[in-house]
């Protein structure tokens, strides 16, 4: 076969071999591979018909490009979770701080609720802790242990079954997006009415400080990143409504991808708090600046990884690209 009819043959291949090593276009590692064995092909057929022509010299430089590539994306790959804490997600994340918001003062406001109802309605705490609990805390309360129930429990059986528990709510405020957000706001909403509530009736028994200092060692956590799984939820939901100049079901593909990847990234956090809630918590006569100092530490984790982060990680990536413009 004549050079010319071999570069006109294999051109288009070689040049999106070419885009894709310049990240124009997207595959994954095995279609890379495959690209570069059919590659190394070439060039070998090159070598042999045309030697010290342009097209071995433009296949040899190829291949020796795709070579280095292959081994950075095997490389990379080994540090694929470490990438997705580290700038992946919250690089994601940065884009979605509105539907953050909106979860945050949504339960927020359903928490004033609770406490306004419950100071306002005398069955409303009973309604939504239940009799069971209310009835058991009074007795706690006369027994001079109100927080006796964060030690009923062995610690790890606690530590178990609240981070399984806390799992699978932060799924439901996610997977409930697809009802176009409604039920996501419902897991939120009664989140809220249950917080509010139940803070308000410790606060009503004189107990406030003592419910405080005790419940936020693990309820920072926790509470937190039920608020940024209804996040994960409205972000389904926003993917699913407002499309913008995207198909609808491309957008929807972005929006369950993208809150799913909030929702796992809240795993960690949540097994931190069952940690705190199982083996911490219990320890209602630590003193108050430890617990003070737990709750603290806490909260700026979250305001840090969620908020903080994601901003500082936005503006440097801003200020490299228009680096890399000027050049």
């Amino acid at each position: 076969m004549r050079e010319a009819a071999f570069v006109k043959q294999n051109k288009d291949k070689w040049t999106t071999f070419e885009n894709v090593l310049a990240k124009k276009t997207e595959i994954n590692p095995d279609e890379l591979s495959d690209l570069y064995i059919e590659i190394t092909d070439h060039l070998s057929y090159a070598k042999t018909f045309y030697p010290q022509s342009n097209t071995e010299f433009f296949l040899n430089a190829l291949a020796g490009q795709a070579h280095r590539q292959i081994y950075k994306t095997k490389r990379e790959s080994k540090n694929r979770i470490v990438r997705f804490w580290k700038t992946e997600f919250p690089t994601m994340f940065y884009h979605h701080q509105r539907e953050l918001l909106i979860a945050f003062l949504f339960f927020g406001f359903f928490v004033a609720v609770g406490v306004f109802s419950a100071a306002n309605e005398g069955d409303f705490v009973r309604s939504i802790l239940g009799d069971n609990y209310v009835n058991m805390t009074l007795d706690n309360i006369e027994n001079n242990d109100p927080m006796k129930v964060y030690k009923e429990q062995g610690e790890f059986n606690m530590f178990l079954g609240i981070t399984i528990n806390n799992i699978r709510v932060a799924l439901m405020a996610f997977v409930y997006g697809v009802l176009l957000g409604i039920g996501t706001l419902y897991i939120l909403l009664s989140n809220g009415l249950m917080l509010g509530s139940f803070q308000y009736f410790f606060f009503e028994k004189g107990l406030g400080w003592e419910s405080v200092r005790t419940i936020w060692i693990h309820g920072t956590i926790e509470i937190s990143v039920i608020i940024i799984a209804g996040c994960a939820g409205l972000v389904l939901a926003n993917g699913m409504l407002f499309p913008g100049t995207y198909p609808r079901i491309d957008s929807f593909k972005t929006g369950v991808l993208n809150g799913l990847k909030i929702v796992v990234s809240t795993i960690p956090f949540f097994i931190i708090a069952g940690f705190l809630e199982g083996f911490v918590t219990r320890h209602t006569e630590m003193p108050d600046w430890l617990a003070i100092f737990i709750i603290f530490t806490s909260l700026s984790l979250i305001v840090f990884y969620y908020i903080i982060y994601p901003i500082q990680l936005h503006k440097k990536n801003q200020i490299h690209e228009n680096s890399t413009h000027r050049i």
